[in-house]
């Protein structure tokens, strides 16, 4: 009568474990960096939203007055200071008067926002889809914020996409 010396296999030998390991660093090596950025824009995203009120009240200035108001004569413009901003990343929201109807958002300079910490946003209202500036009377036919509105220096990686263009 023969044994049989069969061995069942009893776990994970050394090398495939450090394979496991190696795989997972390697992840998590790329996925951290795309992470960190992606919660910057979440928060820049509400640096953003702050200028829908300005960008209303520029609208109906453009469809209804006379006449253009001045730099910060839109009535939706707020200030604040470092130690009290108007929102937790939020420092100002200006309007322009050399580019009739720009708004300019300045982010806080809280550690959280890294990169886009104490940036601008610029946000610039056009007549027609071409760059027409708008005057009073006219409609507003898009928005153009990011890389390709004067003024901002919040890097692009941290803008929405659409201020990418």
């Amino acid at each position: 009568m023969k044994r049989s010396m069969h061995k069942v296999q009893q776990g994970f030998t050394l090398i495939e474990l450090m394979i496991v390991i190696a795989i997972i660093g390697i992840l998590a090596a790329v996925a951290l960096p795309a992470y960190q950025d992606y919660t910057i824009r979440a928060k820049v995203s509400e640096v953003i939203l702050a200028a829908d009120t300005c960008k209303t009240a520029v609208t109906e200035a453009a469809q209804t007055a006379n006449a253009l108001p001045a730099a910060n004569g839109y009535g939706c413009e707020v200030t604040g200071t470092a130690a009290s901003p108007v929102s937790q990343y939020v420092l100002s929201v200006n309007t322009d008067a050399t580019n009739a109807g720009q708004i300019d958002v300045t982010s806080t300079g809280v550690s959280g926002l890294s990169g886009a910490a104490s940036k601008v946003v610029t946000l610039r209202p056009y007549a027609d889809t071409g760059t027409t500036a708008i005057t009073a009377g006219s409609g507003i036919a898009k928005w153009v914020c990011g890389a390709t509105a004067d003024g901002t220096t919040m890097p692009i990686k941290y803008l929405p996409s659409s201020c990418h263009g």
